[in-house]
């Protein structure tokens, strides 16, 4: 039986940097669920989707087709044979990810995608739902969060790096914190804190810190 790590919280808390470092200490496949929903918000661009429209959006959900493959420590996605790489990470993907999002089809086409991938071994899952609804029987079940300004700090840093940089840091918080509203009050497996899972507040903390606290979590919750 494969063991998963479930970790949720809002953009820019640390998901991502604290879930790789994570699955490479401890050997878990690292799996970005955001990844996913960037994907069909990609393909729904690609393909003139209206995704303000949730019946649009519904209806072309099954037509996606994602490859799921364990590659470096990681689970890694392919659409028609090819990575998406920087196209899903795009301030234009970022504006039309969460009505996508929130269409229940979608949610359910992803959460098979996540759950079947138990298949190829232990996991360190990142998310909005993870914990509540995807793997809500996990032993390890983490909510990382953090200040908004610390949060579109991190954000903008995140994409001057990849050299997608086209926002103030005003205009990356707010687009941070709209995403929190529709992500939290969404009607399908809303972005909360689940019951027991434990909430870590990275604002002020390294990111060395919080990898810590998750890893010394994880092997009290496996032993």
């Amino acid at each position: 039986m494969s063991r998963v790590i479930a970790i949720d919280g809002p953009s820019g808390a640390g998901k991502s940097s604290v879930s790789r470092i994570v699955g490479k200490k401890l050997g878990f496949l690292h799996v970005d669920s955001g990844a996913l929903y960037r994907i069909m918000t990609w393909q729904a661009l690609v393909r003139k989707v209206d995704t303000d429209n949730p019946d649009e959006v519904a209806a072309f959900a099954p037509t996606v087709e994602i490859e799921c493959r364990p590659e470096n420590g990681a689970i890694a996605y392919y659409v028609g044979g090819e990575p998406p790489g920087d196209r899903i990470r795009t301030p234009e993907i970022n504006a039309h990810a969460s009505q996508v999002a929130t269409v229940k089809a979608v949610r359910d086409k992803i959460t098979a995608l996540l759950r079947d991938m138990t298949r190829f071994g232990n996991l360190v899952v990142e998310g909005r739902d993870i914990t509540t609804a995807v793997f809500p029987d996990s032993p390890a079940r983490f909510y990382l969060t953090a200040s908004a300004e610390a949060r579109a700090r991190r954000r903008q840093k995140e994409e001057v790096e990849k050299g997608i940089a086209n926002q103030s840091a005003a205009a990356v918080k707010a687009s941070l914190l709209a995403r929190d509203a529709i992500d939290s009050t969404r009607k399908y497996a809303p972005l909360r804190k689940a019951d027991g899972a434990i909430e870590i507040d990275s604002s002020d903390l390294t990111l060395e810190q919080v990898v810590d606290i998750v890893v010394e979590k994880v092997n009290e919750a496996f032993n």
